[in-house]
């Protein structure tokens, strides 16, 4: 079994951005599947990791990993369009 699992990884995700009365940022596996293969490929591209033992880890595995410790968050289109922020739908800390 693949930990965290994507179950685990949704509460995560929504746990610090939820507001009562507001439908969750991730609210479906493909919203992590997408933000995990976003994060992967900026990976592969480039971008240093931000979790600590990456070497010889797969660049998705490290992006599941990110997701999982809140080193990468995921923001929703209305969040993203309202920063008028450029580039991919998340945010480093």
């Amino acid at each position: 079994m693949i930990h965290p699992s994507y179950v685990e990884l949704m509460q995560v995700v929504n746990n610090d951005t939820t507001v009562i009365g507001e439908e969750p940022v991730v609210n479906s596996r493909y919203s992590i599947v997408i933000a995990a293969a976003k994060r992967a490929r900026q990976i592969i591209g480039g971008d240093e990791p931000m979790i600590g033992k990456a070497a010889g880890r797969k660049p998705l595995s490290i992006a599941v990993q990110e997701l999982y410790e809140k080193k990468v968050k995921i923001m929703s289109e209305d969040d993203f369009y309202d920063d008028e922020t450029a580039g991919e739908h998340y945010e480093t800390e």
